[in-house]
């Protein structure tokens, strides 16, 4: 009775993430439609846009599902499923309220960092079995970005966890009953800063979207996908950006915690802010060269992540 419970619950959850993830789509549309006085996301998708999200869903998955002839076959069909899967097993452990979670991990923090990295299997076979040489590019470049921009994001991540000192999400948001992690001196703002960036590159936004570079690479490693595998990487994306919102929520802004409002929707709020924070970042700024981008993170997030965590270890033990 109790798997048929969990199972029924993650498939809630799974279900809302996905229908999220598509109306993150729309919130992007009209918060760049604002900032640069676009006017088509004014008036497409009648009535205010909503429509939209689910006209493109039926249009990409009507689309002719075409594998380029050189391809290597398994290689390339299998490649959306390892990318589209593994941010949404994200869900399970993240605390939606002080008892409301699928999976109560004691290392739910190591989890989420693992499972999330498991993304580059995906894009790597993605680029290697299209058989086409800026699919690859892309590809390798999005590998290298990820791997690099993994050093600071796991290090800003470890700075809630040595404070609290514990890598259960609900216990890291239960220690920000006084203080949001976020709003520590010195500490907190670095390492928050930090995680935001590392984030950003993490997930192939700008100003960190090299792989796609359309004047370089014609659209990345997803340029031989049409239909509904090309939906697979695209949808894979903004889930994934949603459970990194959620995990910065639980991790510096004190997760579901907030007063008066149910906790289900303070955690809304607190990831609806995190989301529009990536969305005023990627269209404010242009994009960075490769070599920027890795100058970028070796030579400044590392060394500061690094000095941060251990200010934090320091902060602990002489308390």
């Amino acid at each position: 009775m109790k798997w048929l419970l969990v199972a029924f619950w993650s498939v809630v959850i799974l279900s809302v993430a996905l229908l999220i993830a598509a109306y993150m789509i729309w919130w992007e549309r009209k918060f760049a439609g604002r900032m640069q006085r676009r006017i088509g996301p004014y008036w497409v998708g009648y009535p205010h846009g909503w429509l939209q999200s689910i006209a493109d869903a039926i249009k990409i998955l009507r689309k002719e599902d075409i594998i380029p002839k050189n391809a290597d076959k398994w290689v390339y069909n299998i490649a959306p499923f390892l990318f589209m899967v593994p941010p949404m097993f994200l869900f399970a452990v993240f605390p939606f309220s002080k008892t409301w979670v699928v999976a109560d991990l004691n290392v739910g923090l190591l989890y989420v960092l693992a499972v999330s990295s498991l993304g580059v299997f995906g894009v790597m076979m993605a680029g290697w079995g299209s058989h086409n040489k800026y699919a690859l590019l892309s590809a390798m470049r999005y590998v290298s970005q990820m791997i690099s921009y993994e050093v600071p994001l796991v290090l800003s991540a470890l700075v809630p966890v040595v404070l609290t000192g514990s890598m259960n999400l609900g216990a890291i948001t239960n220690a920000q009953k006084g203080l949001w992690f976020a709003l520590w001196p010195v500490v907190g703002w670095v390492a928050f800063v930090v995680f935001l960036l590392a984030t950003l590159a993490e997930g192939n936004r700008a100003p960190f979207d090299i792989p796609e570079a359309e004047s370089e690479l014609i659209g990345g490693f997803a340029v031989e996908y049409s239909g509904w595998k090309f939906a697979m990487f695209y949808v894979g994306e903004y889930v994934h950006l949603l459970a990194v919102s959620i995990l910065a929520s639980v991790l510096f802004l004190g997760g579901w915690r907030g007063p008066l409002l149910p906790p289900l929707l303070w955690l809304f709020i607190k990831t609806v802010f995190m989301y529009s924070v990536l969305l005023w970042i990627r269209w404010s700024f242009v994009r960075l060269r490769v070599d920027q981008l890795m100058v970028f993170n070796w030579k400044v997030l590392v060394p500061v992540s690094v000095v941060d965590l251990l200010l934090a270890a320091l902060w602990v033990v002489l308390r």
